[in-house]
């Protein structure tokens, strides 16, 4: 497969404006063959284009469908092309899709795009003939609001209209109208239906490109009004069409440019983050009856009218929301709070679906989606902490104190007699059906409530209700341990994933454990023993997590909720073994779902996959907003460490560098009104760290990387000055720890060393449909003196693989690999599974003890 990953950057410097404080100016584009079965689309906030790369398409301008199975064909020399055959290349572009179809004789190039803000999209065609060709648009109409809402009467007129030059949808009250056509199309055929035969199909011819270059437009517009509206938006789209295109090109721009900005070594993880914010912000639609809010993702719905899983979900906003505060996308996480606060119960709990014809329909009352689950409540209280926390926002702390306190009072009503929120009565939490349920609470959902107490004693005090908060601190400080307790299984050395409703622990081990690792809420010693579980084979594959071992009696590759690999799963994952020092589990599940995005469509990452297989499930959903959300977010808040506390002004850098990046750079980050650009380079013996900053305000630096246990930390010193310094030592790393002030200007940190050391593991996917092949490093141990690292690897029998070496020359020797060295110097160990080998066993011996 070819697969082309063009990106500029350019981190601008000035007298006024610092290297590191601005974002990139870029062009992304992913290119690659096209693959006619996979998803692609374009989106805006109001309408969609989805369809796959043979150029098959649905169209929809919210919460209306307009039409299903558009798709061109190419007349020329008296032959008739569908243009699926031609189909040769898929280009994308955060606010266009192109597919190139090639003949002998002909091309055209088909760009799919939608306005940003309007009812709409445009389909523009670039023709490069040697001889005439003419384009035919076909489709068949599907003028209908979204499930389960239903036009009144059930029915809807089409007619062409040659002074528009287009096809007229309207219903029969005159509310809904469409208009599909060009500005050079005339008719040529209309559906029909008689007694003696009927047809779907309506469709339009463009006009003869004789020779060379043209270009025309197809357009498609809608309004929830009346027709009168679609035909001005449709007039004005027609016309306006590239002016529409360079908007739309400029506002994805200027979203990077004003949002987290990074530069790193790892080529493939860059561009996967850089089209990861494109995919969550392209999440953001607007509803004309409902408001603004992050919808889950997008597939096509065929026959039906439901476009994958483009509603409302409670649950999948606010995890995206975790990662759009991270890229300091503060107002989409506003909107998101605000929408959610619109819905919330009169109980007090936060909305699971909110369907794009909810108000068609009585959807909050009669249907059984829009509360199922009972996640989304602690999750709203959990978002609400972060964003103010990290915005500075205290003014909507104070405006939502009521939905928050109404949120925590829904949850309490659920707590069973140890305090633990429940599922059974009240909602599902992560698991929605299968062999793992029937449970009283998931560890998952469990952890969730404990967080959202912290969460909520946190706002309180923000708030000025002193009291509230000390009284939710003292519940959080009694029920912690008895999280940890409850849910720990000593028989498997690991967290069980849920409690029964006898409160007997369901002992099976899954990545649901990691969610509450992301909060740092377990104990140290028993979140090493699970990680090592999560860490196997078993559970890991290159794609990303299983939800329970490939050996569990109840595992199914296909089971939705009893063995598939979630992306969202493979986040938390590499989020939590951040947290808990695990960097090489960590930084493969990172790459995952980093290299998720630039495979299958385009730019996005799918919903979920097979637990065996590289395969996507059939129903999955392949532009998953918050699968995009987990490149972000184990990116930022976990090989970076970023936490920014704006009310404090105080911003923490605790990063885990993979042993093969020598420097970095982060941009745009934001604590309060200051602006920060960070500059990392690491050699053998320092790690230096500029700090630029412009904006006014106080600002505390805490920097605080991850190092060897072998490496020395000798001194340190702030523009040359000595500074203080403390080390924290870990089961598999330490850290070192430098407070400052950032003043205006630069700041210049440097951290001299000796005897650091490190090896790095790149993680590949295999090729599609193909089984798990990598390496999964399962442990390390050091000796007292640090003069001997054990790794703990499993892999596939008969492979070889390679660990990149940092600072070989600390290396005496090496037990069950060899060193090699590149023609570019490189050092890696190399090691080879023999055939029935699963599990292996490195050490790496040092000359000299480092303590």
């Amino acid at each position: 497969m070819l697969l082309l990953l063009t990106l500029t950057l350019s981190f601008h410097s000035g007298a006024q404006e610092p290297p590191m404080s601005v974002g990139m100016k870029s062009e992304l584009e992913l290119s690659r063959p096209v693959r006619p079965w996979e998803f692609l689309s374009a989106t805006g906030t109001r309408a969609a284009l989805l369809g796959n790369e043979g150029g098959h398409l649905e169209a929809w301008v919210y919460p209306l469908k307009i039409l299903r199975d558009f798709h061109l064909r190419f007349h020329s020399r008296g032959l008739d092309f569908p243009a699926e055959s031609l189909a040769r290349t898929i280009t994308v572009h955060p606010e266009s899709t192109s597919i190139l179809y090639s003949s002998d004789n002909f091309t055209v190039r088909e760009t799919l795009f939608v306005p940003i803000h309007e009812p709409g999209a445009i389909i523009q065609l670039d023709i490069d003939a040697a001889e005439p060709v003419e384009i035919e648009a076909e489709f068949q109409r599907d003028f209908q609001l979204e499930w389960p809402g239903a036009i009144a009467g059930g029915s809807a007129s089409l007619y062409w209209d040659q002074n528009l030059r287009a096809f007229v949808f309207a219903d029969e009250l005159n509310r809904f109208a469409a208009v599909v056509g060009s500005p050079s199309a005339d008719l040529i055929s209309q559906e029909y239906w008689t007694n003696y035969s009927a047809s779907q199909q309506n469709s339009f011819r463009l006009g003869v490109t004789n020779k060379g270059r043209e270009t025309k437009v197809i357009v498609l517009a809608a309004s929830p009004k009346d027709s009168t509206g679609a035909e001005v938006t449709y007039r004005r789209l027609s016309a306006s069409y590239t002016t529409l295109l360079r908007e739309s090109s400029e506002y994805y721009q200027a979203y990077l440019d004003r949002t987290v900005a990074i530069s790193v070594p790892d080529k493939e993880l860059q561009t996967a983050y850089d089209w990861s914010r494109v995919s969550m912000i392209q999440g953001l639609v607007d509803n004309p009856f409902l408001g603004s809010g992050l919808v889950a993702g997008y597939r096509t719905s065929g026959d039906f009218q439901r476009p994958g899983f483009a509603w409302f979900f409670g649950r999948d906003a606010l995890w995206t929301s975790l990662a759009l505060d991270a890229a300091d996308d503060f107002v989409t996480t506003r909107t998101e709070l605000d929408f959610l606060s619109k819905y919330q119960r009169d109980d007090g709990k936060i909305p699971h679906e909110v369907s794009q014809a909810a108000s068609f329909v009585p959807w909050f009352k009669d249907y059984p989606y829009p509360y199922a689950s009972v996640d989304a409540t602690p999750l709203f209280i959990i978002v609400m902490n972060d964003y103010v926390t990290a915005s500075g926002d205290v003014a909507y702390a104070k405006e939502k104190w009521s939905n928050a306190w109404k949120a925590y009072e829904f949850l309490r009503s659920t707590y069973d007699a140890q305090g633990f929120p429940q599922n059974i009565g009240f909602g599902h939490g992560w698991v929605e059906g299968g062999p793992l349920l029937p449970v009283k609470t998931e560890l998952y959902q469990s952890g969730l409530g404990l967080e959202a107490l912290r969460a909520l004693s946190h706002l309180a005090l923000m708030v000025d209700k002193k009291d509230v908060s000390e009284e939710l601190q003292q519940q959080f400080d009694r029920q912690q341990p008895l999280l940890n307790k409850a849910f720990w299984s000593r028989a498997k050395n690991a967290f069980a994933y849920a409690l029964d409703k006898d409160d007997k622990q369901l002992d099976t081990t899954s990545v649901l454990a990691t969610v509450p690792m992301w909060f740092g809420l377990l104990d140290g010693a028993k979140a090493e023993g699970t990680i090592d579980e999560l860490a196997t084979s078993d559970h890991q594959t290159d794609w990303g997590m299983r939800i329970i071992s490939a050996k569990d009696p109840r595992y199914n590759p296909g089971g939705y909720h009893y063995g598939s690999v979630w992306p969202l799963f493979t986040g938390w994952a590499a989020t939590g073994e951040y947290r808990y020092h695990r960097a090489f589990p960590a930084y493969s599940n990172l790459r995952s779902n980093a290299l998720l995005s630039l495979d299958g469509a385009l730019g996005h990452v799918t919903e979920v996959l097979s637990g065996d297989y590289y395969q996507p499930l059939l129903g999955s959903s392949p532009h998953q907003i918050w699968s995009a959300a987990m490149v972000v977010n184990p990116l930022l808040r976990g090989l970076f460490g970023l936490d920014v506390d704006a009310t404090a002004h105080r911003f923490t850098f605790a990063p885990h560098v993979p042993a093969n990046w020598t420097s970095f750079r982060i941009g745009n980050l934001h604590v309060g009104s200051v602006v920060l650009g960070l500059d990392y380079v690491r050699t053998a013996d320092s790690i230096s760290l500029d700090v630029r900053r412009t904006g006014s305000g106080d600002c505390s630096l805490e920097f605080s990387p991850a190092l060897s246990l072998r490496a020395q930390v000798v001194g340190a010193e702030i523009d040359g000055h000595p500074v203080a310094f403390h080390t924290q030592p870990n089961s598999e790393d330490q850290h070192v720890t430098v407070q400052l002030p950032i003043s205006s200007g630069l700041s210049k940190l440097r951290i001299h060393l000796r005897n650091d050391f490190g090896l790095s593991l790149t993680q590949e996917l295999p090729p599609l449909g193909e089984s798990s092949q990598g390496l999964r490093i399962v442990s390390e141990s050091w000796t007292t003196g640090r003069d001997r690292l054990t790794l703990e690897v499993s892999g596939t029998p008969g492979k070889q693989y390679e660990l990149a070496v940092w600072n070989p020359g600390e290396i005496a020797s090496v037990d069950g690999a060899r060193l090699i060295t590149d023609s570019a110097g490189t050092v890696s160990a190399r090691l080879q599974f023999s055939e029935g080998d699963h599990a292996r066993r490195i050490a790496f011996n040092f000359k000299n003890r480092a303590r």
